[in-house]
């Protein structure tokens, strides 16, 4: 696409005798020749950085330019670089516009001759980028037929999805790292809302990988990145791909909006040798994020290598989670009146039975903490002094995190005494 572009612009800035240059619908510079008169600032930004400032896209976007249907006129901006005035032409293909094509005027005044070659410009190149596009849309929709293919439960699905992505060119062969992204569902975010940031969030990431070492796959209810390292180790894996992760979570809390940063969520999975083993780790990133959004402890970035004992429970399935837990805990677990006794039992545990710090955590008296664990055993039949029962009580507080309907925890206790 690019050499077909950049012949159409020598082709006719020649006829024109004068620069021209062309973008796409965000105004990112796809092809140009040399000029033959001045330049501002704004032209030189986009020539050295192929892209603009949001400032200069928003002032394009002010002057009417993207509900344009034929010539018209940027005026200058000098705030944002822009001193020259511009002549530009929409490319527009069934009325859908795929960009510009920009004469500037410093190279003189744009006669009605010029105005027609720059309507024929506009023209032909919406032949080009309408090509370009399509032939995107079909190499991405392959590349998600065969990830979908790649994540399947079916092992030789998976082998041909694997061969497939490499030989098409969509991926280099190596280890593999899967990142996922959730959001939170909210009464003010529409599910198709919530999955069209989930795209672009994951797509704006993935472009910050070079070319064949990133795919991606929008689910409902969450979307992935498939990161591939080629000769990295382990250890260098997990970094980056935690590194990546925080960029993720950057961009998924932009599409979604500050104000709900809080529910954005992104699980890492462990590194695997094979593309073909993509599953394990797409199924470990979803089981943190997963995890990390139930219990709300964890962060808003989490490996599942740091899930500890979540990682276990975060397989099984709610009947199985409610099995997990102590027969005795259960009754204590579903009263709200004992929600402190709950806490103060979690608190307790989650400090390795450390009293003192407990209480510190809790900011009550030692002695209040001992009365209130007293009460746990009495109401549980369990002996928080015998290890194999302060094992069970710690995981039965911890599947009840992860259990859809059974309460587990209050962030203060509240008096039970």
């Amino acid at each position: 696409m690019v050499s077909e572009l950049q012949r159409l612009v020598d082709s006719f800035g020649a006829r024109l005798g004068r620069s021209i240059a062309v973008d796409d619908a965000r105004l990112k510079l796809l092809a140009y020749n040399a000029h033959t008169g001045d330049v501002d600032d704004a032209r030189i930004e986009s020539v050295m950085h192929r892209g603009v400032s949001t400032a200069l896209v928003a002032h394009v976007c002010e002057q009417g330019a993207a509900r344009a249907f034929d010539v018209f006129t940027l005026a200058p901006c000098p705030r944002i670089g822009i001193t020259m005035e511009r002549v530009g032409m929409p490319i527009r293909y069934d009325d859908a516009l795929l960009g510009y094509v920009w004469l500037i005027g410093s190279d003189g005044p744009v006669g009605d001759g010029a105005v027609e070659l720059l309507r024929e410009a506009a023209a032909q190149a919406a032949l080009v980028l309408h090509r370009a596009r399509l032939g995107a849309e079909v190499t991405h929709s392959r590349a998600r037929e065969l990830v979908r293919n790649l994540l399947a439960p079916d092992q030789a699905l998976r082998a041909e999805a694997g061969v497939a992505l490499v030989e098409e060119g969509h991926a280099v062969a190596g280890p593999v790292a899967v990142l996922v992204a959730v959001v939170g569902e909210t009464d003010e975010s529409p599910a198709e809302e919530r999955r069209l940031a989930l795209e672009l969030a994951v797509d704006r990431c993935r472009r910050r990988l070079p070319p064949s070492r990133g795919l991606i796959l929008t689910r409902p209810d969450h979307a992935l990145l498939l990161t591939l390292w080629p000769g990295a180790r382990s250890r260098v894996i997990e970094r980056d791909a935690a590194e990546l992760a925080e960029v993720l979570r950057q961009k998924l809390v932009a599409e979604v909006g500050p104000g709900r940063a809080a529910q954005c969520w992104v699980g890492v999975g462990g590194p695997r040798p094979r593309l073909t083993e993509a599953l394990s780790s797409y199924e470990e990133a979803r089981r943190a994020a997963e995890v990390a959004r139930i219990t709300g402890t964890l962060g808003h970035v989490v490996a599942h290598a740091r899930l500890g004992a979540y990682a276990l429970l975060g397989k099984l399935t709610p009947d199985e989670l409610a099995e997990s837990i102590p027969p005795g805990l259960r009754p204590l677990l579903s009263n709200p009146a004992h929600r402190g006794l709950v806490e103060s039992l979690r608190v307790y545990l989650d400090h390795a039975g450390d009293a003192r710090h407990a209480a510190t955590a809790l900011h009550v008296h030692r002695s209040t903490l001992y009365k209130r664990l007293h009460r746990v055993e009495q109401l549980t039949g369990l002996r928080l002094d015998v290890g194999d029962d302060r094992l069970a009580a710690h995981l039965g507080l911890k599947a009840a995190e992860l259990h859809p309907r059974l309460p587990a925890s209050t962030d203060a206790p509240d008096v039970v005494f």
